[in-house]
């Protein structure tokens, strides 16, 4: 990073309650790859591994349990 760019990075999280700059740094930490991640290419290897029947049971899950309002919750 340039340190021009530090710098004026610096002076605008300065200005910034530090909740918003509690959210920016979130922010900026989820922009970063997590140390030790994988690539998506390296991921392809698992492409398959789980059954058919397997995927239909969890998609069935996914369908009946998300996805809904529970308009007397609020």
């Amino acid at each position: 990073m340039s340190p021009k760019l530090q710098e004026e990075l610096i002076q605008q999280m300065a200005r910034l309650p530090e909740e918003e700059q509690k959210r920016v740094l979130a922010f900026v930490k989820g922009l970063t790859p997590a140390a030790g991640g994988m690539s998506g290419k390296d991921l392809l290897k698992f492409s398959g591994a789980i059954g058919h029947a397997d995927l239909q049971a969890m998609t069935k899950a996914i369908e009946e349990g998300c996805e809904r309002i529970d308009r007397g919750e609020w």
